[in-house]
């Protein structure tokens, strides 16, 4: 059974493992056999996802699955996006940024 095994280690650093594993293989035999767990010790605690959606590591794999190991955010997407708000202003950013001459407030 091949299965695609994808990590990023850190920003615009991504592995990525093609691999035959047995039937019934779950989650965590498959990141033992691909020995992800000796060359990074981190992926240890990290949450786990088939196909963009979080799994257990008891999960039992399927043929042709995509396992990813998520590592944590360093900035919030919501915090980012208020500072990026902020530094362009109320006036330079969003849907009304570029109104016509003498018209009114949000059209």
């Amino acid at each position: 059974m091949n299965i695609t095994l994808v990590y990023a280690s850190a920003p615009r650093t991504v592995h990525q493992l093609a691999l035959d594993v047995p039937e019934a293989c779950t989650l965590e035999q498959a990141l033992a056999l691909s020995g992800w767990i000796q060359l990074h010790p981190e992926v240890q605690g990290l949450p786990t996802g088939i196909w963009n959606r979080k799994a257990t590591r008891e999960a039992v794999l399927r043929e042709g699955d995509r396992v990813e190991v998520y590592r944590d955010l360093r900035v919030d997407p919501k915090v980012a996006r208020r500072e990026r708000f902020v530094g362009q202003g109320a006036r330079g950013a969003g849907l009304f940024s570029r109104r016509r001459a003498n018209s009114k407030a949000g059209y």
